[in-house]
């Protein structure tokens, strides 16, 4: 995981005032333009294409696997995903790295329902607002895929609507195969991000321009020599499940005293060996920037980065940031917006919302992380209840409470998706609920805890407009085969664009407690 920083520095930060929004303003969207994405389906391998000549207007309205069919693109779906449409039909097919305005030939690989999936094979007009992408990697890696679309056109399509791995093998494009040497032994291993929908193929990364400069001189410098032969290092391999290096993850931060950059290393392996991975460490400590190296051991053969066993190989434990006046602490394992430049226009626009009045409110935080919402509302409330489920994420809440002086903010280890009926006898009717789930939004649990809580005001914020949508719908209109009755009125969205060059969108939603 790393902090965005080159790619965003060189950019405007979007960021328009919340508003309450009259019934009349393009900001107010009814609960039914919030339908949930398409899903993700599972990729299939490129297929080899022979012609690239325009296609005939199709037999059927609905295409068939492997057919070759002119497409024009209207907009961006979640996850960068083209909306395209069939010129002569109008049927909708969704093709990835596709852009608004292009019009090309696409070979359907899926068929859905009511739409199919489609790979590009040649472009014959291009996009509306094409540029040139500034990374080399652009089109093979998954991360900041949709680099070559104007900025200011990213934004307009998000309002409609990282740690690298180590690997055996590089994986290299079609084009590039020629240069594989399958006897080049510990050359051909990799260090770098997955190509996209592949958990076992690693594109080799030298540099990435989402990270700061001595992050990258820190992977430059483990590039260097993790390959040779004489130091005993193996990558983890995913499938025989061999191997001792999984992920190298980095993380920057800044010195709240000399406001100098701070890097942590994270090494993630498969078993405790620190004699291993001296080397390493000696030459990444060398760096002044690095403050922090870890090891997680992870023996468990699933691919997460979270070790069960955790042990600092060099200085501190954490890296430290400043956020709206703020210091928080950060461990290897505990989750921190890694756009701190926009962390700052999102904590604010979560405080407008907040509609905080005279300091007498209880505010309820759940999924607090390491508590940066909950203790930047803290010196304007009368009390703060947070929960989270990672153990580690609310000892770092607490740490920072007691580091910025914060006496009334109470942090407390559960899951949220488990909750039973004793869930909110610990904490008297909070005034507002702040609820900032991960990816696949609130458990039903908790969505009927929040409607029979009716706390007046609820402001959700989401990375996941489906699941949002979703979730917002249920606390409106409640679930009719449940029998369930929603009791909250969707007041305004606004969505902040925490990851420019990338599909994501982080969305901050405010909801009223309707008098039924």
């Amino acid at each position: 995981m790393a902090t965005i920083s080159n790619l965003t520095n060189t950019l405007p930060l979007h960021f328009r005032k919340f508003k309450f929004p009259s019934s009349s303003s393009p900001y107010r969207f009814p609960l039914s333009t919030l339908t949930c994405s398409l899903p993700e389906p599972e990729p299939e391998p490129n297929t080899t294409t022979t012609t690239t000549s325009i296609p005939k207007t199709p037999n059927s309205y609905f295409p068939k696997r492997g057919q070759t069919l002119e497409l024009l693109c209207e907009s961006l779906a979640y996850k960068g995903k083209g909306l395209c449409k069939v010129t002569d039909t109008g049927f909708v097919v969704m093709v990835d790295r596709a852009l608004p305005g292009e019009r090309f030939i696409g070979r359907i690989t899926r068929k859905k329902g009511n739409y199919a999936e489609a790979t590009k094979v040649e472009t014959l007009t291009p996009p509306f607002d094409i540029v040139d992408a500034p990374c080399v990697y652009v089109p093979h890696c998954g991360g900041c895929k949709t680099q070559n679309l104007l900025y200011q056109a990213q934004i307009i399509a998000k309002e409609e609507q990282m740690e690298f791995s180590f690997g055996p093998y590089k994986w290299l494009p079609k084009e590039s195969l020629h240069e594989r040497n399958f006897d080049a032994g510990s050359e051909n291993y990799a260090l770098g991000l997955h190509v996209p929908g592949f958990f076992d193929k690693i594109i080799n990364i030298d540099k990435c321009l989402l990270q700061s400069d001595p992050a990258n001189k820190v992977l430059a410098a483990i590039q260097e020599c993790w390959r040779d032969p004489q130091l005993g290092f193996s990558p983890y391999n995913v499938h025989s499940h061999i191997g001792f290096l999984k992920h190298l993850m980095l993380r920057s931060g800044r010195d709240v005293t000399t406001g100098l950059p701070e890097v942590m290393v994270n090494f993630v392996t498969s078993s405790y060996k620190p004699e291993l991975l001296k080397v390493l460490v000696d030459k990444v400590s060398a760096f002044p920037e690095v403050v922090s190296i870890m090891n997680n051991v992870n023996t468990s053969v699933g691919n997460t980065s979270v070790g069960e066993e955790e042990y600092t190989l060099h200085g501190k434990s954490s890296i430290t940031e400043t956020l709206r006046g703020l210091t928080f602490q950060i461990s290897a394992n505990s989750f921190f917006q890694t756009n701190t430049h926009q962390a700052e226009v999102l904590y604010k626009l979560i405080e407008e919302c907040a509609g905080i009045r005279d300091g007498s409110e209880i505010v309820l935080d759940l999924f607090c992380g390491t508590g940066t919402i909950g203790l930047t509302l803290a010196r304007s409330v009368k009390h703060v209840y947070g929960y989270e489920v990672v153990p580690q994420a609310i000892a770092d809440a607490r740490l920072n409470a007691k580091l910025n002086g914060i006496q009334n903010a109470t942090f407390v280890q559960g899951d949220l998706n488990k909750i039973d009926e004793n869930f909110g006898k610990s904490f008297p009717k909070p005034d507002i609920v702040i609820s900032d789930p991960n990816r696949p939004g609130m458990h039903m649990k908790l969505i009927k805890f929040l409607l029979n809580l009716r706390a007046p005001r609820i402001v959700y914020v989401s990375c996941n407009p489906a699941t949002c949508a979703r979730d917002l719908d249920y606390l409106c209109h409640g679930v009719a085969e449940l029998n369930i009755k929603g009791c909250y009125k969707l007041i305004g969205l606004q969505p902040v664009d925490m990851f420019p060059h990338t599909p994501h969108i982080e969305c901050v939603c405010l909801l009223e407690l309707v008098d039924l």
